[in-house]
């Protein structure tokens, strides 16, 4: 892959280093190779897997997955394999969110070589391909499973969109599992073999996922964030709409949330209450504006909040 001057390394000594890595998986990882922008893995993100083989049932998912994931502002996190995984990554990246690919090779490799778009979008979009094993390694059987725990430990959900019982797919939700991460899973026909696994994991107590608007309040429910597609609402104001999904804050509460210097935050968020996306109550503090709330009733979400 001709990305050498994209090329980073981090120890669990670096600032940038997943905590994930650092404290839930069980074998240290001593460096985690990648490619593209190692800040993106500080991002919330959920983990979407499914079948290599995946019936055109199991692609629509994860297309959907891939794009409300995006669109409410949470990374994709796959293996870029065929099948599931690089349908949700190219989902994702067309709806224009960010992705982090887990290789099972050395992350300058592409494997497979039919996911080769969706790896180099991957690097031009602001995310990262990232790898446990060196600079040019071969993509052998033994470091797949090695590579389904880093999967499920980078993210706090793992949705898998489609799962025959016996599968690949399953390591990655047992490592969850073990790691205590939540499970969302799709359920399916109980005649199909690809969806026997969701159908099980449900049963045992995964989240099930039944609609795109079952996802959206999920997500928007675990990881505090806002998916602004519904009319009226723009799609680039993420960051602090999302910081005011569970109720009001002060302009110096929300830079602190952010990251952002107040006077900087205060220029912008009194730009969002001229145009009636937020309003500012008698103490100060900030609010989504009725009207805001009112669309997301409109796209049936998030029902209940105002």
């Amino acid at each position: 892959m001709d990305m050498e001057v994209n090329k980073f390394e981090l120890t669990p000594d670096d600032e940038l280093f997943p905590d994930e890595l650092r404290d839930d998986v069980p074998d240290e990882v001593e460096v985690l190779y990648g490619i593209g922008n190692p800040e993106v893995l500080q991002e919330a993100s959920v983990s979407i897997i499914g079948s290599r083989r995946a019936t055109p049932y199991g692609l629509a998912i994860s297309r959907m997955a891939g794009r409300v994931a995006a669109e409410s502002g949470v990374v994709v996190v796959s293996g870029g394999a065929m099948g599931c995984d690089s349908a949700a990554c190219q989902a994702a990246l067309d709806a224009g969110g960010k992705t982090v690919i887990v290789s099972g090779c050395g992350a300058d490799r592409i494997y497979p070589s039919s996911s080769e778009a969706v790896f180099r979008r991957t690097v031009a979009q602001g995310g990262a391909i990232v790898s446990i094993e060196p600079w040019g390694s071969s993509p052998l059987p033994y470091r797949f499973p090695k590579r389904n725990v880093i999967i499920a430990a980078l993210s706090p959900v793992l949705l898998v969109a489609e799962a025959g019982e016996r599968s690949g797919t399953m390591s990655t939700v047992d490592a969850a599992i073990q790691m205590d991460r939540t499970i969302y899973a799709v359920p399916g026909s109980i005649f199909s073999p690809t969806s026997q696994a969701t159908n099980k994991l449900i049963c045992e107590g995964a989240m099930p996922i039944c609609n795109e608007v079952d996802l959206e309040t999920k997500l928007s429910l675990d990881y505090g964030v806002a998916r602004l597609v519904a009319e009226g609402v723009p799609n680039h104001m993420g960051e602090i709409i999302s910081t005011l999904v569970p109720g009001p804050l002060r302009p110096d509460e929300i830079a602190t949330h952010l990251g952002q210097d107040t006077l900087s935050l205060l220029r912008t968020i009194t730009d969002y209450e001229s145009r009636g996306i937020v309003e500012r109550l008698p103490d100060g503090r900030y609010s989504l504006s009725a009207n805001t709330y009112q669309a997301y009733r409109t796209a049936g979400t998030l029902e209940g909040l105002a």
